[in-house]
Parts: C-alpha cells; sequence; structure tokens
C-alpha cells in the first residue's frame, strides 16, 4: 500500500444501542466526514468505542462503511484486542471489506515488557493479511511502545507505521527523527492540538478526532503545514483549540471527548448520540452547554 499522508479521522461508530448501528446516521456521518476532503478513514479507534462493542456491530461497520465510502480513501481497521485470535479475524474481515491496513494497540489488561511487545507485533504482522500500523496509547493500555521498540519494529516489511497517541512530543519527535530516513513508514499525530506543529515539523499527518465534526478544518491546517506557511498553520491550530476547549472538555471522564463529539454530531444532524455501555450521553444540561457552544463556534 502506498504510504499514507493526510488527515485520517478516527470515525466514530454511530449506535442505536449497543447491538446496533445508526445506519442512517452512519451514512451522513461518512459523507459528511469525506466533504471535508479527508485522506483516509480510521474505523474501530479509541473515538469509535472500539473494545465496547460487540464483535459482529464492529464486523457490521466495517463491511457497511466500506461500501459506503467505495474506495474514495482508504479505509484503515483497528485490530486492538486481548484475544490475539480475535484480532486476526477482525484482520480476515477487514481485508474482505477492502481495508488498506490494519492499527493495533497493545493488547491491555495484562500490561507486557517491551520483549514482549516486539514478540506480539512480529507474530501478528507475519500472520495479518494487510499492512500493520503501530498504534502507541498508553493512557488506555497501560504500556508505551518504547522508541527502541518502534525502531526494531520497523524493520519488519509488513508494519508500515505509527500512529501516537502518547501526546508526548519528546517521544513523537524521538520516533520521527529515529525514522526520518524511512519513506515506507508512516508516522502520524494523534492529539490534534499537537497536529500542526507535528506535520510542520515532518510527520505524515494527523489522526484527528475532531474531523468527525470540522474535516475541512482539519485539511486545512495539514494542507498549511505542509506548505510551511507558519502563519495559517498557527490561525488555524488556534481555531482547533478553541474547539478542544469548547467541545471535549465538558464532564470529567475519561470518556468526555467522545461524549462531546457524539452530542455535537448528534445536534448538528449527523448521528445519534448513543455511547457504548456502560457510559451514557450528556444529561440535558450538558447537552444544552455543547449546543450553546456550537453556536459559538458557528456550527449551528
Amino acid at each position: 500500500m502506498k504510504r499514507i499522508r493526510g488527515v485520517v479521522p478516527p470515525m466514530v461508530t454511530p449506535l442505536l444501542d449497543n447491538d446496533h448501528l445508526d445506519v442512517p446516521g452512519l451514512e451522513r456521518l461518512v459523507e459528511h466526514i469525506l466533504a471535508g476532503g479527508v485522506h483516509g478513514l480510521f474505523l474501530l479507534g479509541t473515538t469509535g468505542e472500539a473494545p465496547d462493542l460487540p464483535y459482529e456491530l464492529r464486523r457490521e461497520l466495517v463491511r457497511r462503511t466500506s461500501q459506503l465510502v467505495a474506495g474514495r480513501v482508504p479505509i484503515l481497521v483497528g485490530v486492538t484486542d486481548t484475544v490475539f485470535t480475535e484480532s486476526l479475524k477482525m484482520a480476515a474481515c477487514a481485508q474482505e471489506c477492502g481495508a488498506a491496513g490494519l492499527v493495533a494497540a497493545p493488547p491491555y489488561y495484562f500490561a507486557a515488557g517491551q520483549p514482549e511487545l516486539i514478540d506480539y507485533y512480529t507474530r501478528l504482522a507475519d500472520r495479518v493479511p494487510l499492512p500493520l500500523y503501530l498504534y502507541n496509547m498508553p493512557s488506555q493500555v497501560k504500556v508505551m511502545i518504547s522508541v527502541p521498540t518502534v525502531i526494531e519494529l520497523a524493520k519488519h516489511p509488513n508494519i508500515v507505521g505509527l500512529k501516537d497517541s502518547s501526546g508526548n512530543i519528546g517521544y513523537f519527535n524521538a520516533c520521527r527523527y529515529q525514522l526520518r530516513n524511512r519513506d515506507d513508514f508512516a508516522i502520524l499525530m494523534g492529539p490534534e492540538e499537537a497536529m500542526g506543529e507535528a506535520v510542520l515539523m515532518g510527520a505524515d499527518g494527523g489522526v484527528a478526532g475532531g474531523a468527525n465534526l470540522f474535516p475541512k478544518m482539519f485539511v486545512d491546517l495539514y494542507d498549511a503545514a505542509v506548505a510551511k506557511d507558519v502563519d495559517r498553520v498557527r490561525a488555524l491550530q488556534e481555531r482547533v483549540m478553541r474547539v478542544s476547549s469548547l467541545i471535549y472538555g465538558i464532564g470529567h471522564h475519561n470518556s468526555s471527548f467522545v461524549k462531546g463529539v457524539k452530542c455535537a454530531l448528534s445536534l448538528m444532524g449527523v448521528c445519534s448520540d448513543v455511547l457504548a455501555a456502560p457510559r451514557e450521553p450528556f444529561n440535558a444540561a450538558d447537552r444544552e452547554l455543547v449546543r450553546s457552544r456550537l453556536v459559538e463556534l458557528g456550527a449551528l
């Protein structure tokens, strides 16, 4: 596969309840995101609530989204799991549906050591039918994929990139610097609050959750960073930070970001705001707060 560059939104999973997709909402969401000019789509990541979704619903999401996208942009599919064979099954589904690549964070619950991570990713990359991206997400899986581990795993011919959601810019730049001569290995920034800076420094793009809401804003930011238009990057990154401060910080839960994005999408008429159990949507007061802030942002 060609090296992915640009904005690859980690799509939320529109739900009616814990066992059923919001199918009309999914259709509207896909078209809303693609209309912003994004360069790819990432399914079943953290923003997509993947660990909390039934396996059959995950497969349905991949099938339906692939049909809706119809080859317009490459699709990456998350295969993170505590069960190795379930990751292989999801990888097979992704291949059958025409996905371009896979994304895997370390198995969670029992935190792996670095030698175990090298063994795990090597076994996974040997057996999956599509190119594999490493997903560094220490806040959720309790272990960092260290810089030496990334460098070692990058030698595998089927490991083609890194999505870093650590929020540690020193770590990100160390990985980018060590792999700066690898034209076949992509480095993607997770936290959108650092995307402009990361692309200016040579990153390949960003996996920005806010691109579910405002995809064109992130595409414009990426284009400005590639063009080294620092003044425009600064202005657009300020807009990104404004969205972040107004929408993502409502409530005090680990899931506040996903709640905020889904609530905003619901108010914008795109898809439902139902979250996978055990999480619940915002209450009426918080929903009204999101509404007022979307008005402030000019989105309503």
